[in-house]
């Protein structure tokens, strides 16, 4: 974490060490011996393991876990009701969002044809309104001009 090349060492923190305490040795007192008499002799079993030694122990019956109490079904009609109103929910939900994008995009198109009308008034206007001494095309005297044969001759 430090470089060993560092002139100075890290920072030092007061620590404070806990030591445990010791418990007093507990005393067991022999709990009091009953005699029991099983009401039948368990059987015996020996097995015979693959290395060849014998084990023998008494057989243990598996213990039966109380049957779990079943539980109450739940009514179809009840499922149905639950299930349509997460359908009703859902297409509320649904019809919501999709007048949403509708009005969104309503505003969009009619922006765009503001947009459009602006830039188009602008440059007729400035057609209108701009330089008139240049216009393209070629400037006639109509007075000076003269008229053979159907043509013009400027």
């Amino acid at each position: 974490m430090y470089p060993e090349n560092t002139p100075h060492a890290p920072t030092q923190r007061a620590m404070e060490v806990h030591h445990p305490t010791p418990l007093p040795p507990a005393v067991a007192t022999p709990a009091p011996v009953i005699p029991v008499q099983p009401g039948t002799v368990p059987a015996v079993a020996s097995i015979v393991l693959p290395d060849g030694r014998i084990v023998t122990g008494y057989a243990i019956e598996p213990t039966h876990p109380e049957p779990l109490t079943a539980k109450p079904a739940v009514s179809r009609a009840a499922v149905n009701v639950a299930l349509g109103g997460v359908g009703f929910l859902a297409v509320c939900g649904g019809l919501l969002l999709l007048t949403t994008f509708i009005t969104a995009l309503t505003a969009l198109i009619t922006q765009l044809i503001i947009l459009a009308a602006v830039i188009f008034g602008g440059w007729i206007a400035v057609q209108i309104f701009g330089a008139s001494g240049h216009r393209g095309g070629t400037t006639v005297n109509i007075r000076k001009a003269t008229f053979k044969r159907n043509h013009f001759h400027g």
